[in-house]
């Protein structure tokens, strides 16, 4: 899998990347985000540590917005999982509260009085800070959904299964309570060690990237 993963991160570390505060305009409305985070590297450039999409239409700018911004654990598995390594780091008790996911009314009206809500504003506070300032990323247009997801699934397998993309000692993401993560070296559990990239994917992909 190692030339595939090379020539991935030479495609995507040719793009141009985006730092928080991006400009909403210069994002597609539909299609798939690359993440880079500082001090990772691979393949003498710099390391993906996550793919994403989205699932519902013109929802990409939505979705950016959900990780980089909207203090919501709840609506951003990353943020979520970003905190979960800060946590665990940290060997702070809050991990518990954290785990929880008051999106559904039940389970609002359920753990509510156990939440301590201070805190957590606290630990978002921290997540936000992490994301906005280590991570940049690429975007490039898929409109089609079907695409989307078939193709955000062989590029994270491609970099699951290259036996050369190490995470750093010092990555947050070996503290995650995650196996997989840690395992991986990405801050995706799905999509996994499935199908990879083939020649014709890659030659399709640099085809969309023009």
């Amino acid at each position: 899998m190692s030339k595939a993963c090379i020539k991935i991160h030479e495609l995507f570390n040719n793009m141009k990347k985006h730092n928080f505060p991006f400009k909403e305009e210069e994002i597609p409305i539909n299609g798939i985000y690359v993440l880079f985070e500082k001090g990772e590297l691979a393949h003498g450039t710099d390391r993906i540590v996550r793919i994403g999409t989205h699932t519902g239409n013109d929802q990409l700018r939505s979705r950016l917005k959900q990780h980089f911004i909207n203090e919501n654990k709840d609506r951003s598995i990353f943020r979520k999982n970003i905190g979960r390594a800060i946590l665990t780091k940290n060997k702070d008790a809050f991990l518990k509260q954290w785990e929880l996911d008051l999106t559904p009314k039940e389970a609002r009206e359920k753990y509510s009085k156990l939440i301590d809500f201070k805190k957590q504003k606290e630990v978002e506070k921290k997540v936000t800070k992490y994301i906005q300032n280590d991570f940049s990323f690429v975007v490039f247009r898929v409109d089609d959904k079907n695409k989307r997801l078939a193709l955000e699934s062989k590029i994270i397998s491609t970099l699951s299964l290259c036996n050369q993309c190490k995470p750093s000692k010092n990555w947050l993401g070996l503290f995650s309570p995650k196996e997989k993560i840690r395992e991986s070296g990405l801050w995706n559990v799905n999509e996994l060690y499935k199908e990879p990239l083939n020649h014709k994917d890659i030659k399709e992909l640099k085809t969309m990237l023009r």
